[in-house]
């Protein structure tokens, strides 16, 4: 069997149990070309809530999204070269990286992106991390019994993803204009998110762009935040060696360039 012909009938499996699971799906079949399925189960994935999964399931999700990612392509973080001592720049999918860990810029309930096949980050670290995630996410907030604070961070395992970790931080909305509260709050998820990957001795650690897009955050300003941040903790006595700033957008990567003189 090729490997084509082995993740369609890992798909096909997947989707199927997702769709037992909730009596409304019967009518729904199963589309057959790749990328139809590829959004079905994708779309099954973000709306399932955490709750237990069987055991075949997760053996078989396991294989699938560790071989959908390995398609893409794995990026090892030391192989990036550094814009200054410490800190690299690189643009790319950063569910595609292997470092100790990745910084999901979450939600307050800490729990993913239920918005099927939305294109946030949170949607997408979720997603090919595997339904584990949300389970180990839903855990703690339950332990915790409110709502994540902003600027705060959570520590999780990483699943299915090449990192090691996940580091879920809750970013400042920005509606209208830039605040004193809201650079101090920025600057408390990126400041958590290193103190907490030190705290477990980890060496390397990949942000993504916190706070921008759907929140609202000017890029700019928010870049200037987060390297400044960085700067910072990374002149102190600290088990990280490697700091990446994972950008998506060309506008995104210039304006990190431009500051890290890069």
């Amino acid at each position: 069997m090729t490997q084509a012909a082995l993740q369609e009938q890992r798909r096909r499996e997947l989707i199927a149990q997702l769709l037992a699971e909730e009596p409304q799906y019967k009518t729904l079949t199963i589309p057959a070309d790749a990328d139809g399925q590829r959004q079905l189960l994708r779309a099954l994935m973000n709306v399932r809530p955490p709750r237990a999964v069987p055991r075949r399931f997760l053996a078989v999700q396991d294989a699938y999204l560790q071989a959908e990612t390995a398609a893409k392509g794995i990026t090892d973080a030391d192989t990036l070269p550094e814009a200054e001592p410490g800190i690299s720049l690189w643009q790319g999918d950063i569910t595609t990286l292997r470092c100790d860990a990745i910084v999901n810029a979450a939600n307050s309930g800490m729990t993913g992106c239920y918005v099927q096949n939305h294109r946030c980050i949170d949607n997408c670290i979720h997603t090919f991390a595997g339904v584990q995630l949300r389970q180990t996410c839903a855990k703690l907030m339950q332990r915790q019994g409110y709502e994540e604070p902003t600027g705060t961070a959570k520590l999780t395992p990483a699943y299915n993803l090449p990192s090691k970790y996940v580091l879920h931080t809750v970013g400042p909305i920005v509606q209208g204009a830039l605040t004193a509260r809201h650079k101090a709050q920025l600057a408390s998820c990126y400041r958590a998110c290193l103190e907490l990957a030190a705290a477990h001795g980890l060496h390397s650690v990949a942000f993504c762009c916190i706070s921008t897009g759907v929140f609202g955050y000017p890029q700019q300003a928010a870049a200037e935040v987060a390297v400044a941040v960085v700067r910072a903790f990374l002149q102190t006595e600290t088990s990280i060696k490697k700091v990446i700033f994972n950008v998506f957008t060309a506008t995104d990567r210039e304006i990190y360039a431009d500051l890290l003189g890069h």
